[in-house]
Formats: C-alpha cells, sequence, structure tokens
C-alpha cells in the first residue's frame, strides 16, 4: 500500500511505501480495553477519614420514649444536644459507603495486548471512513494516512503551524473544535479546567527535539507526539477510535523499522 507526501503547501511531492504497521486488522475492542486500563494508571487515589462523623458522644436512648432509636448526642443545654449523630443518613452523620483510599484503581493490561492496541490504532489511521465516523471533518484531505514532508518539524510559531495545516486541509476540522469548545462552571472552572475542548489531529514527528514539539496544545484541539511516545490514549480519546494523524517523513521511517511479531496476528 502507498500513499502521497506532501510538502508545507500541501502540494504532492512524491509517492512512499507504507510501513507493515499499517496493515495491521482494526481491533476496536482491544482498543477499548487498554484505554480503559491505561486511562486508570492517572486516578488520583481519594477516600475518607475513617473517623468522619462518628467522633461525638452519642448513643440511643432505646424504647419507651416515643422516638426513634437513633443515635444522639449527649448532654443538654446546647443546640447539638440530642440530635441525631454518628450514623449514616441523618445530618452531620457518618457517610454510609465512602470511598477508601485503599481502594486498588490501578487496572494492569497484558503486554500483548498493549501492543495489538496500539499497532491497531496507528493502523487504522490509514482508514478514512473511520476518521470520518470519528467525527472529523477530512472533506478537503486528499489522501490517509497524511504525511508530511520532514519540513514540518522545524516550524517554530503557531501562525506558521496554522498556514501548514490550512494547505493540508485540516481547517474545517479546526474550525469544528474551536465551535466546540465549552465554558464550564462550577468546581472545575476554579481547579483551571474552565473550558472543555475537542480533538482534532494529532501531529506526530520523528525527531525527539524537533522544535515543534514545543506547540503542543498551542492550537485548539491539536497534539504533537514523538513517535516513541505515543500510546492508545493519544490515538482514541474519550475511548473511541480514531483520530485524524498526520506524520512527518521521519516518522515514517520510524514505523519502517518496527517487526510485528507472529504470536499477535490474530484474526477475529
Amino acid at each position: 500500500m502507498n500513499t502521497s507526501i506532501f510538502d508545507l503547501k500541501g502540494n504532492e511531492q512524491s509517492k512512499i511505501d507504507l510501513p507493515e504497521i499499517f496493515n495491521f486488522p482494526y481491533r476496536p475492542e482491544i482498543i477499548k480495553k487498554v484505554y480503559v486500563n491505561m486511562d486508570s494508571h492517572h486516578y488520583q487515589e481519594q477516600g475518607r477519614y475513617p473517623a468522619a462523623g462518628e467522633i461525638v458522644s452519642a448513643e440511643s436512648r432505646n424504647t419507651g420514649l416515643g422516638i426513634a432509636r437513633l443515635a444522639r448526642a449527649k448532654g443538654e443545654g446546647f443546640s447539638r444536644a440530642g440530635q441525631a449523630a454518628g450514623v449514616g443518613g441523618v445530618r452531620k452523620g457518618r457517610l454510609a459507603h465512602p470511598p477508601e483510599s485503599w481502594k486498588v484503581i490501578y487496572k494492569k493490561i497484558n503486554k500483548k495486548e498493549k501492543l495489538i492496541a496500539l499497532y491497531s490504532s496507528i493502523s487504522s489511521t490509514s482508514i478514512e471512513q473511520l476518521t470520518k465516523k470519528r467525527g472529523h471533518i477530512v472533506n478537503n484531505i486528499k489522501s490517509f494516512p497524511l504525511i508530511v514532508t520532514n519540513e514540518i518539524e522545524n516550524i517554530q510559531k503557531t501562525k506558521d503551524l496554522f498556514q501548514v495545516l490550512k494547505s493540508l486541509g485540516v481547517e474545517d476540522d479546526l474550525i469544528r473544535v474551536e465551535n466546540s469548545i465549552k465554558k464550564r462552571s462550577g468546581k472545575s472552572k476554579r481547579r483551571g479546567r474552565s473550558n472543555r475542548i475537542g480533538k482534532s489531529a494529532i501531529i506526530i514527528v520523528g525527531n525527539p527535539d524537533s522544535p515543534l514539539l514545543n506547540l503542543n496544545d498551542s492550537l485548539p484541539g491539536i497534539n504533537i507526539k514523538f513517535i516513541k511516545d505515543l500510546s492508545v490514549l493519544d490515538f482514541a480519546p474519550g475511548c473511541k477510535p480514531i483520530r485524524l494523524a498526520i506524520f512527518s517523513n521521519g516518522a515514517i521511517d520510524k514505523l519502517k523499522e518496527i517487526k510485528i511479531p507472529s504470536n499477535i496476528l490474530i484474526n477475529k
């Protein structure tokens, strides 16, 4: 399978044979499983103080008083006296089943499944129908996967990157993401997550020292990654494969070095 290489102005420059990895079968069920498990690795453990709501002198008054047999704060002459306390379901009482900090939330994943999901995610970027199904607007993109000359790795300014993406036909998808930005309210706004922004293309480079990597997230929805830092989390945001991808020629050369083990080429 071959495809075209484009320059920074969107003109076809040459043809290239795609690496073996782009023939890998599409496995959405494994992509989803690996995404869910890997996504759990950044969860923050949380719990409650074990004695929360129980640090009060309270006991039940038993039967015969015409009142419920709830534990009540002991004493008299103050507002808390006689109020239900120290039990679940009452005001200022304990939580019945609070989160526990020792709960295991880190999900493991088999190495073979992890490789299958990653290879499948990369190969699926060459399928136009899947990219459209994901929601990307790709009417002006000429070939899949979208491969650009290594000149793209030397871009240092956001305005130059925007012009290149515009020339490559990604402008409509950038407009889609810009229109999808939602202003959040409430606690998330106070914690630095005031906007919810969709995902557009991911640009993959083959040089770890590329200045283009400094422009990651400089445009809404655009992520830039070194080829060896990729994971399923980059290709299936929200657990929904697959994402519009732009490869530099150097990144494709790195993919050619990958030899797919025969023991993971299993048909559905």
